[in-house]
């Protein structure tokens, strides 16, 4: 239920409220104005020391009262009031203004608005819990008790301990409220007044909002500079602030002078962030109270039905009243709830969670990323807490409902909502983890070209979308952060993916509501990280196809236009004996003269040969062209036979448009949906996304040298005496010369010392990974760019699945392929010879495995997600024949004879897939 707005019609009122006035203030200051001290107010404060307690403690509550207007205001957008935060003129100032002026405000008898109906419980809070510090401290010091202000009443016991029977006026509550009223519940076994109170509180927004608050009392400093403002204040005054120094209310606003947002106060973590990173709400005693109210049945419930109250006040106060901005306190309730260890518990995830989830889900943008902020600095436990909930609430929607074509699970607000709340937790796992924001890749020197034709939008008068290429993450932009910067997150980023909801997930609606860019509907897509691989690829995989029907419809416009034949296809016609001069040199002829026909579909013809390329001419293309560039004897690219991977030759007499073709290639391979028997080490993925190469990185790319590099940075005894080693390394060249290079200026010179060995070491390591191939990798990161540029592969992959992407799966799962392969023409899964097919192969060795995936499929790898994924389909061709079995590699179709027995099956198989080369008609 939403709150209803009552304030366009209050009028402000020109003398503070009479009735809290008599409850709060003795009889004598009646006749006086606020903050008066003639003669006979002193001789009544003097023969009464009671009343005197209590005229400060009411001066201190409308000193606070007068805070608030001013940094709150009543909530009436036209109030009328000048000292008002809520009158249309009024010029906000920072807390410690504030509350100077509070102060004088007070010695003036200022008006005081009418509070917004739902913070008149938070004013009598604060004049109750003055009140009682004043009584408290008067009682320690040997003085009797007395009735505080307000309804609560007040026994006298035990030596002066005080103990509140009823908490009607407590609004807002601290760890030691919390205690309090506990230990009177558990005394009189009756939970009552507690559960009444914690419905009460956690209901309200801004109660929660005030409950919990860190203590930070205003420095000697800051006391000063407020009494140099105003030199002639009267006893009563200065006896409010010295109270207020000796003894400052736990939630009160005013104790936040200091150390508020704006204060101009530091943290008071260790961790040393700004103000503007913290969040006033003290986690710690949220997470002790917690823990005990938790453990009592009686108890919990009061907290699930308050959570049902206050999410839909909370979502319609962030949508429509723009709480935020006014207040950024207003953070401390989502810390508050969180922290609630029970939320996944079934009974939140039917109706409280979702709401919350929904109202968490409204923050602008500069409070999410505070969040996130907050939770990356609260640890592993907490952060897997928060996620195993939300992605609990998910999957229990998702298993819950039958979603489908018609009732997409785009449109479940609860679903949705969790996933935008698992946003905050994923950039939060990122800024907790290792990251390395610096060691980016310099931008390229000329930019990709852009195509030289019009797209259908502009023929059709419309801009450009992606003209400036894929879209960026805002909240990735508000905190100055990417998914690639992190090197280790708090959580693995792969407990992020939840698979109940990729299984049902229409991914061609989701791909388009990606596009639109709709605010009516939300695409998961636009959250990558709940998404596995293989949904991400098929995201991609639509993308490619759109922009490659556009291609071709444009050419068609302008075939029609220009009176001439254009060819809507990528078409590319090769030798076999001479496929690398062939394609590269086409290739190259199309990037220099339109880039754009990059973007069409590729379409390979080998000459001499009748296969029509459907898909698989195109994959032996790209596996004869990688067998050709890979090979050592070229020396484009060197072997590690330690690592078995290829890297970039630094003394390769190829020059520079070498590597651009095959960075094109690459990038065709990706657009194509083809899958390449590429080996790099992880850091070229990583580079290809904007990072440099680090220390990090030689582990999987030069293991020895990394070996020897992190020795050097944990050797114990002297560097310089015992290894004596300078700035000046060695490399060899192509013919194997050695090569000296050095890491700083006069580096023979210059020993590496203790002191100076993790220079060194980044400088060795910046040297091996980019500076010395750094114009052959950005030659082949050009390339890749010139056909991925508008793609939104940097948005949905991180460097190791763009490996994944482009190598496939090195995991050959055969049962997997058996579980999902397809039969035609007769066969079926309990056929005899597809029973003896399954056991041949199965018995085939790896090598033999991988031959016959090529004959298949066009490669030996299997796609992202494994061999279940591949959906082979084998098909009757004929009884038993002397013929091979053969195979339409472009729609992983195998045409197998019913083979009389076991041993031909296995002779006939064997020979096909160890001589099939090329394709002709048989």
């Amino acid at each position: 239920m939403h709150r209803q707005n009552n304030n366009r019609g209050r009028k402000c009122r020109m003398n503070p409220d009479e009735k809290e006035d008599r409850e709060c203030a003795p009889p004598q200051a009646e006749s006086s104005p606020a903050g008066g001290s003639d003669r006979e107010h002193d001789e009544t404060q003097a023969e009464n020391p009671e009343a005197s307690r209590m005229k400060r403690a009411a001066a201190k509550h409308l000193i606070e009262r007068y805070y608030h207007q001013l940094t709150e205001g009543c909530g009436d957008g036209g109030c009328s009031n000048v000292g008002c935060a809520s009158s249309p003129g009024f010029l906000r100032t920072d807390n410690n203004a504030a509350a100077v002026r509070s102060l004088e405000l007070y010695k003036a008898g200022a008006p005081l608005c009418d509070p917004h109906p739902s913070k008149k419980g938070t004013t009598s809070a604060h004049v109750e819990s003055s009140a009682l510090a004043a009584a408290a401290a008067a009682a320690g010091g040997g003085g009797g008790g007395a009735e505080a202000c307000g309804n609560s009443r007040v026994n006298h016991r035990d030596g002066g301990h005080f103990v509140r029977e009823d908490f009607k006026d407590v609004s807002f509550l601290t760890e030691d409220k919390v205690y309090e009223i506990l230990a009177l519940c558990a005394a009189k076994d009756d939970y009552s007044p507690l559960i009444r109170v914690i419905g009460r509180v956690f209901s309200s927004a801004e109660g929660l909002v005030a409950s919990f608050r860190r203590t930070t009392p205003p420095t000697k400093e800051e006391l000063k500079s407020l009494q140099g403002k105003d030199e002639d204040k009267d006893e009563d005054e200065k006896e409010v602030e010295d109270q207020m120094e000796e003894d400052p209310p736990a939630s009160s606003s005013l104790s936040h002078v200091a150390g508020g947002e704006g204060g101009g106060g530091g943290p008071t973590g260790a961790d040393e962030q700004p103000w503007a990173d913290e969040v006033s709400v003290d986690a710690e005693a949220v997470r002790r109270v917690y823990a005990r109210l938790l453990s009592n049945e009686r108890v919990e419930a009061a907290f699930l039905n308050a959570l049902v109250y206050l999410s839909p006040n909370v979502e319609c106060d962030l949508t429509y009243h723009n709480v935020y901005s006014r207040d950024p306190h207003y953070l401390n309730l989502f810390v508050i709830v969180m922290e609630n260890s029970n939320l996944h518990s079934p009974e939140y995830l039917e109706i409280a969670l979702p709401q919350f989830c929904k109202a968490m889900s409204k923050l602008p943008l500069a409070a999410l990323a505070k969040l996130a902020r907050l939770w990356s600095r609260q640890g592993a436990a907490s952060l897997r807490r928060m996620l195993e909930t939300f992605q609990q609430l998910i999957t229990y929607k998702v298993i819950s409902h039958e979603f489908g074509g018609r009732n997409l699970v785009n449109d479940d607000e609860a679903v949705v909502g969790a996933t935008r709340c698992l946003k905050i937790l994923y950039y939060a796992d990122v800024l907790g983890g290792e990251v390395d924001t610096g060691h980016n890749e310099e931008p390229d020197d000329e930019p990709v070209p852009e195509s030289s034709e019009l797209t259908l939008h502009e023929l059709l008068g419309e801009e450009r979308r992606n003209k400036k290429g894929p879209r960026v993450d805002p909240l990735e932009t508000e905190l100055g952060v990417r998914a690639s910067d992190c090197r280790r997150p708090l959580v693995p980023f792969e407990e992020f993916v939840n698979e109940p909801l990729n299984e049902v997930l229409e991914m061609d609606k989701d791909y388009t509501f990606f596009k639109v860019e709709t605010e009516n509907k939300f695409s998961f897509m636009t959250c990558p990280f709940i998404l596995n691989a293989v949904t991400k690829n098929l995201g991609l995989y639509y993308d490619n196809r759109i922009r490659m029907y556009s291609e071709r419809r444009i050419t068609v416009l302008y075939s029609l236009v220009q009176g001439q034949q254009l060819n809507p296809y990528l078409r590319l016609k090769v030798r076999r004996d001479h496929i690398i001069d062939d394609a590269l040199v086409r290739l190259e002829m199309i990037a220099m003269e339109n880039p754009a026909d990059l973007k069409k579909q590729l379409y390979v013809e080998f000459e001499g040969e009748q296969g029509v390329d459907e898909g698989g001419v195109s994959k032996e293309f790209f596996q004869l062209v990688v067998e050709e560039i890979f090979n050592v004897d070229i020396g484009m690219f060197t072997y590690d036979e330690t690592t078995k991977l290829f890297w970039f030759n630094p003394s390769s007499l190829e020059n520079e448009g070498q590597y651009t073709l095959i960075g094109i290639v690459l990038g065709l391979a990706i657009y194509n949906n083809c899958i390449l028997d590429v080996h790099f080490p992880m850091v070229v993925y990583r580079k290809l996304m904007g990072k440099k190469g680090t220390l990090r990185d030689l582990a999987d790319s030069n293991p020895v040298l990394f070996q020897s590099l992190t020795e050097l940075l944990s050797y114990e005894g002297s560097v310089e005496e015992d290894m004596m080693i300078t700035f000046q390394i060695s490399q060899t060249d192509l013919f194997g010369n050695p090569l000296m290079h050095d890491l700083r200026e006069n580096g023979d010179q210059i020993p590496v010392t203790n002191d100076n060995r993790k220079e060194f070491v980044a400088q060795y390591a910046d040297y091996v990974l980019n500076r010395t191939v750094e114009k052959q990798f950005k030659a082949f990161r050009r390339g890749f760019h010139m056909v991925t540029n508008e793609s939104p592969l940097k948005y949905l992959f991180r460097p190791e699945e763009i490996e994944l992407l482009i190598c496939g799966s090195r995991n050959l799962d055969f049962l997997a392929l058996e579980e999902t392969t397809e039969y035609d023409g007769g066969y079926n899964r309990d056929s005899r010879i597809i029973k003896e097919f399954w056991e041949t192969l199965h018995s085939f060795g790896d090598d033999q495995k991988r031959l016959f995936l090529q004959f298949t499929t066009g490669t030996d790898r299997a796609p992202v997600g494994g061999l279940g994924k591949l959906k082979m389909i084998i098909a009757k061709n004929g009884p038993d024949t002397e013929r091979l079995p053969t195979s339409h590699t472009c729609f992983n179709v195998l045409l197998l004879p019913e083979y009389g027995t076991v041993e031909k099956l296995r002779e006939r198989l064997l020979k096909a897939i160890t001589y099939a080369k090329g394709f002709g008609m048989l």
